[in-house]
């Protein structure tokens, strides 16, 4: 007996990380529980040796002058034996043979030992990862569950939800992975720990591991903005004025960034330059793209940025990425169009068509009659009255007031009033 229970006392302590004085707090507490199922249970005492794992208990008995009627009793005589003092009426601890409790008390005893080995695994794991929230852990995928990833830890298991994973990448059991821990709890069922691989904390803490400024201090990480598995964009600055940060961040040719982008499957990283001056940073964000002027409305909290036709796609970016990252990246409203002044007639009018047509209440077969009557701006349809307005194939007097009135409503949700 003693040789099993060694085996799984040993087992459990290498296996599960489980302290030994854990286990065999376990198992005393199954045995009391175990002897509870027994007429002598109530006052059991029980007491595993740490070394050889012999069991001894120990229950009361009632000390009685005549024969014992039940368990919980002891003739006096044999109290003397026990206990040399004993008086008829004393309470005496004997020794009481575990072998007796029987079937359904080792039953209870077996399920009393697998609660508390799970309750002291559970309080393992959680005091194991408390603490790394913000951090990188690195595991093995042992499954799936619909589209969730669960990662063996080494000490536990943390759970890459479908709505964490990256689109663009795709994972198979086996494999290792490094996630970003969003958060550690600890629930009644048990710890669960939150894994990510589209956190923007997942690309800032890359940074941390990588850039050794960053870690001391000597470069700071203003801002991300990231669309997983496609582009971030990381703002730094640094308090001296000796450190370049961005070039601290590229590493030299390059090999600190890469290694970030390694990790990220390809994805694209734009480091940039921080400043305090919206104008200068949205400028450094859109880079590479050349601007031709940018100018700031700090009421709506709007950036306007003009460029030359051959820069426009590049400002926007594929899909609008990179002006949306920018406007994710700086928290303002990035308005980016061409530079009027570099336009020629037939862009001109198309532009005007473009812009009166987005007007609630217009519309493009109404803007293009309009800029074809040579009203090309809200400005102009304001300054008019509702008969210049009139175009006899698509625009009539009413038309005309209800175009008036939604040029009016757009200037002022622009610019605030009209003078």
């Amino acid at each position: 007996m003693n040789a099993e229970l060694q085996a799984v006392i040993d087992y459990y302590e290498r296996e599960k990380g489980i302290e030994r004085e854990t286990l065999i707090e376990a198992l005393e507490h199954a045995l009391v529980s175990a002897a509870r199922k027994t007429a002598t249970g109530d006052e059991m005492r029980v007491v595993v040796d740490r070394k050889t794992l012999e069991i001894q208990a120990y229950g009361h008995a009632r000390v009685v002058g005549g024969f014992p009627e039940n368990e919980n009793e002891i003739s006096i005589f044999d109290a003397k034996e026990v206990k040399s003092d004993a008086e008829i009426g004393d309470l005496i601890e004997r020794p009481v043979d575990p072998q007796t409790f029987g079937r359904i008390a080792a039953q209870t005893a077996k399920q009393s030992i697998l609660h508390h080995i799970r309750s002291a695994e559970k309080g393992r794991i959680f005091d194991a990862h408390k603490d790394r929230s913000g951090d990188i852990a690195t595991g093995t995928i042992r499954r799936f569950e619909r589209n969730d990833v669960f990662v063996d830890l080494g000490v536990g298991e943390g759970v890459l939800p479908a709505r964490e994973r990256v689109s663009t990448e795709d994972y198979n059991v086996n494999d290792r992975i490094r996630c970003y821990v969003v958060s550690v709890t600890n629930p009644p069922s048990g710890p669960q720990i939150l894994l990510s691989r589209s956190h923007p904390g997942f690309v800032r803490r890359l940074f941390e591991l990588e850039v050794a400024e960053i870690a001391e201090g000597t470069v700071e990480i203003k801002g991300i903005a990231r669309e997983a598995g496609f582009r971030s964009k990381v703002a730094v600055w640094s308090p001296d004025p000796k450190v370049d940060p961005v070039g601290a961040c590229v590493g030299l040719r390059g090999v600190r960034v890469k290694n970030i982008v390694r990790e990220l499957g390809g994805e694209k990283i734009d480091i940039v330059r921080w400043n305090e001056d919206i104008s200068t940073y949205v400028t450094h964000s859109l880079q590479p793209a050349e601007l031709a002027s940018v100018s700031v409305d700090e009421a709506t909290q709007t950036v306007q940025v003009k460029v030359k036709p051959d820069q426009l796609s590049l400002a926007i970016g594929k899909k609008g990425q990179n002006a949306r990252l920018t406007s994710k990246l700086t928290g303002w409203k990035i308005d980016i169009s061409r530079e009027e002044a570099s336009l020629n007639f037939e862009e001109r009018v198309a532009l005007s068509i473009e812009t009166l047509a987005g007007i609630q209440g217009i519309g493009e077969e109404k803007a293009v009659a309009l800029v074809q009557s040579g009203f090309l701006t809200l400005e102009g349809i304001i300054a008019a009255e509702p008969e210049d307005l009139v175009d006899g194939d698509t625009i009539d007097t009413d038309v005309a007031s209800a175009i008036k009135t939604a040029a009016e409503a757009a200037y002022e949700k622009k610019f605030g009033s009209i003078e």
